[in-house]
């Protein structure tokens, strides 16, 4: 079963893969230090709002966008750098609960088996950890998550790895991380249309 982090835990473990949070008290981590972080975004439907930059390591996935991306991340992740995942709140919990996604996000963390109760008023970033054995869950999860936002982003930081996976509200996935090999990975899973 998935279990809470608390956020104190979260921001240590962050510190010590030299990570930062951008926003205070939030789950809205990066790196520390920016030189040598290399991107690489997996998106749905065309997104008139991406930057230049951003477009240029943009790959496009095929509809079912929600159910295309969650399932490539789950296989992703449990092929390539299995361990924990956490998804945090790029906001926080508090907020995301009691206004952002109030009229569905309870029911989701009750469908992966947590008392929505023990996050509800949270007013930081505890994470949300899932390991191997609930990738059932993290796919439903964060598939749900894609189908559902749509102003908050959430953050998914892979434990002891130099990984980071925004899950944007516009239906996509924005990787970050220092490892030249995962960004190979990356870019594999979701190869440029010709």
């Amino acid at each position: 079963m998935p279990w809470i982090i608390d956020y104190e835990v979260v921001v240590e473990q962050m510190r010590q893969q030299k990570l930062k949070c951008n926003y205070y008290n939030s789950g809205a981590f990066g790196f520390a230090d920016p030189k040598g972080v290399q991107h690489v975004g997996w998106i749905g439907p065309d997104d008139p709002t991406l930057r230049p930059a951003a477009r240029e390591v943009a790959r496009p996935v095929a509809a079912p966008y929600e159910v295309t991306l969650a399932e490539m991340l789950t296989s992703t992740w449990l092929k390539h750098f299995p361990g924990r995942v956490w998804a945090m709140p790029m906001s926080h919990w508090a907020y995301e609960i009691d206004y952002g996604s109030r009229d569905w996000l309870p029911a989701l963390v009750e469908h992966i088996d947590l008392d929505p109760g023990l996050l509800q008023g949270r007013n930081n970033g505890a994470a949300i950890e899932f390991s191997i054995a609930e990738a059932h869950h993290f796919r439903h999860f964060t598939q749900r998550l894609l189908e559902m936002l749509m102003a908050s982003d959430f953050m998914l930081a892979f434990v002891g790895k130099p990984i980071l996976c925004t899950l944007h509200h516009h239906k996509q996935l924005w990787w970050s991380t220092t490892d030249s090999k995962v960004v190979k990975t990356l870019e594999k899973a979701v190869p440029v249309a010709k």
